[in-house]
């Protein structure tokens, strides 16, 4: 904890913000926002030109948003410039599949109408909630965005600062990396990561289809990993599909016309025709987590802390609940006068994140596992598993409220309430 005299040396500073915010992806863009909400003033440094974060072209990236992340959203004044581009997920069906058969007779069915707050979730294409992050940064008067600018050193020793590229210096309470799996925020820090790599790689695209999708997203576990097909508006669909490296390698190799050859006998006929719409994208899989989220004046939030298999659609999902904790410490520290950078307040976030984050990779590693695999005593057991819990009101009940986000010690924002 800081002392009673460098608290006072730091409160007298004049700092460029009270948060340096590092990464303008989206986990980044939406602290700053919430933090507003408590008076609290936002850097955030972001790498990437405004002309590249605000293209209105679609690339065929879109995100999978539980229901209490779309409150988050709600809460910091986003939601309105989305909502209207936004799909509701209203039914997940989940089972097994091998190219060319069909799903299993054993699936898992979850449907929106056993719950009462509404849909499951949203999916959500990139381009506009990128778009309403920047936005909402530009009209608000506690955030300074810095497009087109990278951080090459930092220091946590006085106040916390950062270096730019051109030479630039800034300085602030607290630092934050949001700046994804290989965070060189974390990395400066001397905060190693442990994981391991899945031996998948996901394929990703955006297809136009015949039929309607009713709100409906599948996820078929296929022996290399698993297929998602996940509702955009419209007669559209987002793609996340696994396949060993080596597999995928080929497979994103070929042309479109080739490349969906491939695809429809693990896809189905169940929405007409398919085509591709925008670009296609490979990522390796691969579980990677940071020995520790916060050291004095510093903390990780979304991949810069945990990166883990998308097999739940959770990845964005986790990041944001740690928004919302984040943004839940710092408030409560400012209104009861403390320094928001000295580690045991810092280390209230960490506390909070900490189980959540090591529960969801611990389950999405174990789903995968078993499920990524062609064995048929395990096949056997996962359908017959699917087959009771669909069968189980109060286990499906569970699992859809779940799946939405609404389980958990859950902050505020993610609860819809005002920070």
């Amino acid at each position: 904890m800081d002392n009673p005299g460098r608290v006072a040396i730091l409160r007298g500073m004049a700092l460029d913000s009270d948060i340096l915010i590092v990464g303008g992806g989206l986990n980044g863009p939406c602290l700053a926002l919430a933090l507003s909400q408590a008076g609290l003033t936002s850097t955030v440094i972001d790498a990437l030109p405004v002309e590249t974060s605000d293209a209105n072209t679609f690339d065929g990236r879109s995100y999978a948003l539980a229901l209490a992340s779309a409150r988050l959203l709600m809460a910091i004044g986003v939601w309105e410039g989305v909502k209207t581009n936004a799909q509701p997920m209203l039914d997940i069906k989940a089972s097994d599949g091998r190219a060319g058969e069909g799903p299993s007779p054993f699936f898992l069915h979850f449907d929106h109408a056993e719950i009462e707050e509404g849909p499951m979730g949203y999916m959500l294409e990139d381009r506009f909630l990128r778009h309403a992050l920047l936005t909402r940064m530009n009209a608000d008067p506690n955030v300074t965005h810095l497009p087109g600018a990278t951080v090459v050193a930092q220091d946590t020793g006085g106040p916390a600062s950062v270096t730019l590229e051109d030479g630039r210096m800034l300085t602030g309470q607290v630092l934050v990396g949001a700046d994804g799996r290989r965070s060189g925020t974390g990395a400066r820090a001397g905060i190693k990561r442990q994981g391991w790599d899945y031996g998948q790689t996901a394929l990703v695209c955006s297809l136009r289809h015949d039929q309607p999708h009713h709100g409906i997203a599948h996820q078929f576990f296929m022996p290399p990993g698993p297929l998602a097909i996940l509702p955009l508006t419209g007669n559209r669909c987002s793609i996340v599909w696994s396949e060993t490296h080596d597999r995928a390698a080929e497979i994103n190799a070929l042309s479109d016309a080739a490349y969906l050859d491939v695809l429809r006998p693990r896809f189905g006929d169940f929405l007409g025709d398919i085509a591709l719409e925008g670009r296609r994208f490979t990522y390796p899989l691969n579980l990677t987590i940071s020995e520790r989220f916060v050291d004095t004046r510093l903390a990780l939030v979304g991949d810069a802390a945990h990166g883990v298999h998308p097999i739940a659609g959770q990845g964005l999902n986790l990041g944001l609940r740690d928004v919302g904790a984040l943004a839940d410490v710092l408030a409560d520290a400012k209104r009861r006068g403390e320094n928001i950078g000295a580690i045991d307040v810092l280390e209230r976030y960490q506390q909070w994140r900490r189980f959540d984050t090591a529960t969801l990779a611990a389950s999405t590693d174990l789903i995968n596992k078993l499920f990524s695999n062609d064995n048929p005593i395990l096949r056997l057991g996962r359908d017959l598993g699917m087959g009771l819990i669909n069968a189980v009101p109060a286990a499906r009940r569970s699992f859809i409220r779940e799946a939405a986000g609404l389980t958990g010690d859950l902050p505020r924002l993610l609860q819809g309430k005002p920070l």
